[in-house]
């Protein structure tokens, strides 16, 4: 009876990982391939590979985890990686399968508070799906407390900037603001303790200049100190000039400089 117990338990794992691996697979080669050959890679058979890529993620949404969430979870998110930091296929073919990633990893574990910030910024900024972020974001909060995970008040912040430089709705970031402050507030640490004044601010003066340069100027600002990548960085820093801001390196962080209050 012990050896059959252990036999289970060894191959119900195995039978798991097999199943989840086995679709990645089908898919290996050719990514290896284009990988290898980038450079002479035509856009065709590079929007093929988005086509079978997506083949790919639309199996993985209908793939029982075997219990196995978190793992999934990790491992999309390890591919969604390797796939947004593709810069020079992603110039020509586009950030279009951000959501799809995004939504997978949602489903198997919408407590990944790591995912949120990459996955929110690359639906919204490079796919150009802000309202499908906020529906994924909004999914996941239904799964969330303001302690669990730990400072998930963060995702609320992810949501309301998402909601007022994308969207341009800036009632709906005001509340999200709010609700930030409110699960911060639940915390005493100096950085939950600055996060809940930072956040409260914010919702305030949104309902005072709802439409203020000033306003997303501060919102883009948060997107930069999220520790966002060099690419995500540079769009960011841009934006802001746009508005007539200025971004300014510093050994504390960065400085933003803003234009006269419209």
């Amino acid at each position: 009876m012990l050896l059959r117990f252990s036999y289970q338990a060894l191959i119900t794992p195995l039978v798991a990982c097999l199943s989840v691996l086995g679709v990645s697979a089908l898919q290996f080669p050719r990514l290896q391939s284009l990988l290898i050959n980038k450079q002479a890679t035509s856009l065709e058979i590079l929007e093929q590979d988005i086509q079978t890529e997506h083949l790919r993620l639309s199996l993985l949404k209908k793939l029982p985890s075997f219990g196995y969430d978190n793992f999934m979870a990790n491992w999309v998110y390890l591919n969604f990686l390797q796939y947004f930091g593709d810069d020079e296929v992603r110039e020509k073919t586009g950030y279009s399968l951000s959501p799809e990633y995004f939504e997978i990893i949602i489903k198997h574990d919408p407590r990944f508070l790591g995912a949120y910030i990459s996955l929110s910024t690359s639906t919204s900024m490079y796919a150009a799906m802000p309202e499908r972020s906020i529906k994924l974001i909004q999914e996941g909060l239904h799964s969330i407390t303001p302690q669990v995970p730990e400072k998930s008040y963060y995702i609320w912040r992810y949501k309301g900037t998402d909601e007022l430089l994308f969207l341009g709705n800036s009632q709906a970031a005001q509340n999200s603001f709010n609700t930030a402050a409110n699960w911060a507030n639940q915390y005493s640490d100096p950085e939950s303790k600055y996060m809940a004044q930072n956040s409260h601010q914010t919702a305030v003066f949104l309902s005072q200049n709802p439409d203020s340069r000033y306003a997303r100027i501060a919102t883009w600002a948060i997107v930069l100190n999220n520790g966002v990548d060099e690419k995500t960085r540079k769009r960011v820093v841009k934006e802001i000039e746009s508005l007539g801001g200025k971004v300014i390196n510093t050994p504390t962080g960065n400085k933003i400089t803003f234009p006269p209050k419209d």
